[in-house]
């Protein structure tokens, strides 16, 4: 049996049982690659050693950043902010052989030839609107961008939701989280053009708004990616698209592609469903 390219994301190993989950996932083979679509977990520390651990285990491990990554909490020691703490993450990362998003994007050697698999780190832009906020022009900047995020920060109120990136997620050296995004987003955009043949996308915010039809609470959605990323599911040779952040692991299909949606979630949310948290999703083999 030839190896898997698995994935899965939303980790979450501050709560014990998800720690121990995260400390026992092993490859069935010693090709097994281990797709990490964000959310490890909040600590500095804490997100490098769990990813280092897994390099130790899988032939390779691809990660991308979530939000909780990139919070700067009060107790965290690397007090980091914005830029320089994904930096610094992507410096821990190549330390253990971790790829990132701004190394080469790996091939994986499938059965039917070789497979691109590309880790993006575009973030969010409050443009993917509610259908309680009006959020104006998607993606865009300026004062187009600060009234989105004024008018999802209103809905969001009005459905007693706090979105928890609000004062713990930093832009910095940026003048907003959308300009950090826009910045990503053009430089990702940039890359991909010159990648030919079969790629799998994987990035933590789901490229399109397709799935965000799912959400229990829809006022999270601008929260959950950018109107600049939809249609790039669409692009020729993409095989699927790997997300997370949702905490709504499944499979679905958009355009036609394959969306898997590789979240573990919370202990009281996989709780619902079993004694154990889902297993790594076969993204690609048997």
């Amino acid at each position: 049996m030839p190896g898997r390219l698995l994935a899965v994301s939303d980790l979450h190993i501050g709560y014990p049982e998800n720690r121990a989950y995260a400390d026992s996932l092993a490859p069935e083979h010693p090709d097994d690659w281990l797709i990490v679509a964000g959310d490890v977990g909040e600590s500095f520390a804490d997100v490098g050693f769990v990813l280092a651990s897994l390099a130790n285990r899988f032939a390779r491990v691809i990660w991308t950043p979530g939000n909780h990554e990139l919070w700067t909490l009060p107790g965290d020691r690397v007090a980091l902010r914005g830029a320089a703490r994904y930096d610094a993450l992507v410096t821990v990362c190549r330390k253990f052989g971790v790829l990132t998003p701004e190394d080469d994007f790996p091939r994986w050697p499938g059965p039917d030839g070789p497979v691109t698999v590309a880790p993006l780190f575009t973030l969010y832009d409050y443009s993917f609107a509610s259908g309680d906020a009006t959020t104006g022009d998607g993606g865009a900047g300026g004062g187009a961008a600060d009234d989105a995020r004024v008018a999802a920060l209103a809905a969001a109120r009005r459905a007693g939701i706090t979105p928890m990136d609000e004062g713990r997620l930093h832009a910095d050296p940026y003048p907003s989280l959308a300009a950090w995004c826009a910045d990503r987003v053009a430089a990702t955009d940039r890359r991909l053009a010159g990648v030919t043949g079969p790629v799998v996308l994987v990035s933590h915010w789901p490229l399109s708004p397709g799935p965000l039809a799912a959400l229990r609470h829809p006022e999270f959605a601008p929260w959950c990616g950018t109107t600049l990323t939809d249609g790039w599911h669409t692009r020729e040779g993409v095989l699927a698209c790997v997300y997370g952040h949702l905490h709504i692991p499944r499979g679905t299909r958009h355009d036609g592609v394959r969306f898997e949606e590789v979240s573990v979630g919370y202990p009281r949310e996989w709780q619902r469903w079993g004694s154990a948290p889902p297993p790594p999703r076969v993204v690609l083999g048997q």
